[in-house]
């Protein structure tokens, strides 16, 4: 991967970088498309990283496609595809230089899965030592973890520049995810009024509405009745996570369905 690299670097060639854990779906494959477009060489990484699982999820059972991710990215003549193993990202014997993470990921998915940010952030620092791209690509379907990356190039001095690939929906509405394979035949069925209660409540602020959290607890009561567990249902600035003011808004919602944990955002004006 160095030396692919430097070549790429010495004919001046820019590198456009796509981190996944595999599993690869449309979604992943638009990021793909983003990098082709702004840089002159793709390299999609093949990663399960195990420091942003917590004690409680299983690490053993995430699933893993390769073969067929690589059929997926042959379509896309991605350059490379890097698929390095854990004893190369996290030599053994040695302590992991864990990157600390800002504040704002203590908030929403920070507070269900506490060391998930923290594992992230350390990976992706290690990816971009590794592949050296000038460009990088990251889904806005976890929003949270987008700011986060930005955060950390910014704080680590990383000189990559970070795009965000839009949400890639189902045709009903649901947003793309490996988990929702999860999902079984009645709550796939109603798995996209997630989606729709997103809708409605940005309505109602574009609107004018100006009682943010009654707007916030009727979304959660929705989702309630239709069967969710719903994490959290909030109405936030875009760039910080802090209390929103009247432009660059986003809603975030988490929420259970059956074992399945689902995310969803939308963005705001």
């Amino acid at each position: 991967m160095a030396a692919w690299h430097q070549a790429c670097h010495t004919d001046d060639k820019s590198i456009g970088f796509v981190p996944t854990m595999g599993n690869l779906h449309a979604g992943h494959l638009s990021l793909v498309d983003i990098a082709s477009k702004v840089a002159d060489k793709t390299v999609v990484s093949i990663y399960v990283n195990p420091t942003q699982f917590g004690a409680n999820e299983d690490l053993d059972k995430y699933p893993r496609t390769e073969q067929q991710d690589l059929e997926q990215l042959k379509t896309k003549n991605v350059d490379v595809v890097f698929m390095p193993s854990s004893d190369e990202m996290y030599p053994p014997n040695k302590p992991v230089d864990y990157v600390e993470v800002p504040p704002l990921a203590k908030l929403f998915e920070g507070v269900a899965r506490p060391e998930h940010f923290r594992g992230v952030a350390t990976v992706v620092k290690k990816l971009f030592g590794c592949v050296q791209p000038d460009h990088a690509i990251f889904g806005e379907k976890d929003f949270q973890q987008l700011l986060i990356v930005k955060n950390m190039v910014v704080q680590q001095g990383i000189k990559v520049q970070i795009h965000a690939g839009a949400i890639v929906r189902e045709a009903d509405g649901l947003a793309m995810s490996s988990r929702n394979q999860y999902l079984s035949p009645e709550h796939r069925k109603i798995a996209p009024l997630l989606y729709q209660s997103l809708l409605v409540a940005g309505d109602k602020i574009l609107s004018g509405s100006s009682d943010i959290a009654d707007i916030e607890q009727q979304a959660i009561e929705y989702i309630k009745e239709n069967g969710f567990e719903p994490d959290y249902f909030a109405v936030r600035d875009a760039t910080t996570l802090a209390e929103p003011g009247k432009t660059n808004r986003v809603i975030l919602l988490a929420a259970k369905l059956g074992n399945t944990r689902l995310l969803d955002n939308l963005r705001l004006d």
